[in-house]
């Protein structure tokens, strides 16, 4: 267990690994690097690959190591055919996604930076889906934003590259707030840190009284992930990444953490109202739009883009459909998507490369010039159609008999189901099709079949699909039936075959391929429509987002002019209000004044000598003539507050009293130097009265506060144990000195970080006014903020 323990983590550690690697390895190897560094994922795949039978026979594998044991935080992992389906998609379309990049970026100078954010966004998603602690899941969550911002923008000389990296962003990254807030509550509701723990939670978290609040915030973090309508933007605009980063991060893995995350929690959450109704509604918006956003399109992977859109929408509504073999038709999409739209995607960038153009108006004719593609693209249409053979067939015959009933939700779901799968239908073929038949039409290149480093991943997972569907036992044995079981939270077995369901599945399998057939004949007219639609609609969310990022800019620019005007009496005097707030309404407002001492009788003569002193120190501060005479008058003040520390037995907190008191007095007075001393404080009497309301209040707060903490019982628990471990743990006889240099050295530490900081800002200060004197003229005196009245 020890050995499988270490491997698997090896293995997770993998990606991260061969990224560090990647910059050098294609320094040195070029494009054949990615020959190398696939072999990073594969290895992967084929441990994750050797997991199958046990979990197919019902079991699970776990593993991790301790972190934080009295948080009970760890690094865990749990793997079940949910969890395992999603490591070998994230390692096995990853591997032939680092070298289809080869190939794709072949020449470019970036290539090993590239490659490199690939196998880091890898090995985050590959933590996301395997891990089993919230706070392993959460970290890797967010790592797969910053990751997919890096890909997105990795053109960042171009605009449109940035500005959809930054939108991806913090969509995602807002989405990522709200999933911590939602496990947070999990954490509370159950009291359990882990899923695995999670799944044995039977009703708690559906009869908790903060479920929705709960389930709102989770569905914030999938929602935003999964590009669910109204978050649905930044994911046709991610498009301005390179293809390798379409076909990986926003088809087949990174879109689908949101319903990774929903499938996840749908045997403790879902089956409530709540869950039946946002879900099914909200994915089934997606759909639809997705759709007809998609045939608006003439860009190949845009077109794919909101096709991945709108599949994204339809897993989100069979997960929330609560009937029979909705999770099982949910799973076989998932699977089925993930396969026909990679190689789609990866065909998009091989007609791209080669042909120069992704504007399907512009392409025609290149099935001879590129045989292989076309055939990858042709068996992945068929698959993306839901025509028989294929797996997409399975999940398109198991969705509607999953949907079909006779009530009218059913119905209404049911058609929203036939209209999106056959506008997929039509973009599907249109993608494989268009380019490729027809007469040849002159591209900005000439084409010509592309690399095998670029045309093996289409194929093979286009023939993946193909295979799926026809070896439907065997898929459902290990990958089908144990995800189904994972989702439904029970045993649940996936039986469906490349033999239609003889009713009403099979008559809307029918109705749907004719609708896509007719759709398909009438493109050109569709498309013009939608773009009459779109712009009679005006815009949308993703001008909605500039609205309020511009909006947001604004208020901050605002909001800083009021808080930050650039006075410094303005921010000392709000900072001495809210500390005499702070001070004074707590005691006042829940009755904890504490109560009036005692005149003291046992205080000595020298010790009053030393208060009448401290009080004559104050007293010269506020009756000093000039500034100076208040700063050594100060000093007086605070030479007897030491002494009375070192009367009253507190040696070191005497020292330290006088340090500060003088250098205190020596800095302020060399500083005082260097102005215009006015011989006395003008301040208007308003402005003095408020200015000693606020001083008088502060100092108040603090003598309540001090009054109160020594009537409280004396807390000997620290003092017990640092006098039982100096010695021991510290080998320190010097408590105080143990104290802050090993139980507080972090601290400690930091204190000379900003000392030394500060000292280093002080020098370079001087050295600049040394290099550039000023010259001694009246206007490059520095003045005081305070004006002498005219004379």
């Amino acid at each position: 267990m020890a050995e499988t323990t270490a491997l698997t983590f090896f293995c997770l550690m993998l990606p991260f690994l061969a990224a560090i690697l990647a910059p050098s390895a294609v320094g040195r190897l070029g494009h054949a690097a990615s020959w190398v560094l696939a072999l990073a994922p594969f290895f992967a795949f084929l441990h994750f690959l050797t997991f199958l039978p046990e979990v197919a026979d019902g079991g699970v594998v776990t593993g991790g190591y301790a972190w934080v044991p009295s948080l009970n935080l760890s690094f865990s992992w749990f793997l079940d055919g949910l969890s395992l389906t999603f490591a070998l998609l994230i390692t096995g379309i990853g591997t032939l996604i680092v070298l289809y990049s080869g190939g794709y970026m072949k020449g470019h100078p970036q290539q090993g930076r590239f490659i490199c954010f690939i196998l880091l966004f890898m090995g985050a998603m590959l933590g996301l889906v395997v891990s089993d602690s919230f706070l392993m899941l959460f970290v890797y969550w967010e790592l797969t934003s910053i990751t997919s911002f890096l890909l997105i923008g990795f053109d960042h000389e171009r605009e449109a590259a940035r500005r959809s990296a930054l939108q991806a962003l913090v969509v995602t990254g807002l989405g990522g707030l709200s999933l911590l807030a939602g496990l947070i509550f999990l954490w509370n509701m159950t009291g359990v840190t882990q899923l695995s723990l999670l799944v044995n939670v039977d009703d708690t978290l559906r009869n908790s009284p903060f479920y929705l609040a709960a389930l709102l915030l989770l569905l914030g973090g999938a929602f935003t992930k999964s590009a669910q309508f109204p978050f649905h933007f930044w994911l046709p605009n991610a498009m301005e990444a390179p293809t390798p980063v379409s076909a990986y991060l926003h088809s087949a893995t990174m879109v689908k953490a949101g319903v990774y995350l929903l499938m996840r929690l749908n045997p403790v959450m879902g089956g409530t109202p709540a869950w039946e109704i946002l879900l099914p509604f909200f994915g089934g918006v997606t759909l639809i739009a997705g759709t007809l956003l998609a045939i608006r399109q003439t860009d190949l992977k845009l077109m794919l883009a909101y096709t991945t859109m709108a599949s994204l929408g339809l897993l989100v509504m069979l997960t929330g459909f609560d009937t029979p073999h909705a999770v099982e038709a949910a799973v076989l999409y998932l699977v089925a998507h993930s396969l026909f739209k990679g190689a789609l995607f990866m065909v998009a960038g091989l007609v791209d490369h080669e042909s120069g153009t992704r504007d399907v108006t512009r392409l025609g004719g290149l099935r001879e010039a590129m045989p292989i593609t076309f055939a990858a693209a042709l068996l992945a249409a068929l698959s993306m159609g839901g025509l028989p053979l294929f797996l997409g067939f399975l999940a398109k015959e198991e969705i509607y008999y999953a949907l079909a009933g006779g009530n009218l939700r059913s119905i209404l779901f049911t058609m929203v189901a036939v209209l999106g799968n056959a506008l997929m239908f039509v973009v599907g073929f249109a993608v494989a099709l268009k380019p490729f038949l027809g007469r040849h039409v002159e591209t900005p290149k000439h084409a010509h079949e592309g690399p095998p480093l670029m045309w093996i991943g289409p194929a093979l997972l286009a023939a993946l699909g193909l295979f799926g569907g026809i070896l439907s036992s065997v898929t459902h044995r290990f990958i089908s039936t144990p995800m189904a079981s994972a989702v439904a939270g029970e045993p649940t077995l996936v039986e469906i075959t490349t033999i239609p369901h003889i009713g009403m599945p099979l008559l809307l399998s029918i109705v749907t391929v004719a609708l896509g057939v007719l759709v398909y004949l009438k493109l050109d007219q569709a498309r013009d429509l939608m773009v009459r639609v779109l712009a009679a609609i005006g815009s949308g969310p993703d001008r909605g987002f500039d609205h309020f990022v511009s909006g947001l800019v604004r208020i901050s620019v605002a909001v800083t002019r009021v808080v930050q005007p650039g006075r410094l009496e303005i921010y000392i005097t709000v900072t001495f209000i809210l500390l005499a707030l702070t001070l004074l309404v707590p005691p006042f407002v829940y009755g904890e004044l504490p109560d009036m001492p005692q005149w003291p009788s046992d205080v000595l003569f020298h010790e009053w000598a030393f208060f009448v002193l401290a009080v004559i120190g104050l007293v010269a501060v506020l009756r000093a003539s000039d500034r100076l005479t208040a700063i050594v008058s100060l000093g007086i003040q605070g030479f007897a507050v030491a002494v009375i520390f070192l009367l009253f037995g507190a040696a070191d907190l005497s020292f330290t009293q006088f340090m500060v008191e003088t250098l205190s007095v020596v800095i302020l007075a060399l500083v005082m130097t260097r102005l215009r001393l006015s011989p006395r404080d003008h301040r208007p009497l308003g402005q003095l009265l408020f200015d000693t309301v606020i001083a008088v209040s502060c100092g108040l707060g603090f003598a309540l506060l001090l009054m109160k903490s020594t009537q409280l019982p004396f807390n000997t628990a620290l003092t017990e144990f640092f006098n039982a471990y100096s010695k021991v743990i510290a080998h320190g006889a010097n408590v105080v000195n143990v104290i802050i240099v090993d139980f507080r050295g972090t601290d400690t530490l930091g204190e000379i970080a900003v000392v030394m900081i500060t000292g280093l800002a002080v020098l370079a200060l001087i050295r600049v006014r040394l290099r550039n004197p000023l010259p001694e003229t009246a206007d490059t005196q520095v003045e005081s903020p305070v004006k002498e009245p005219a004379r």
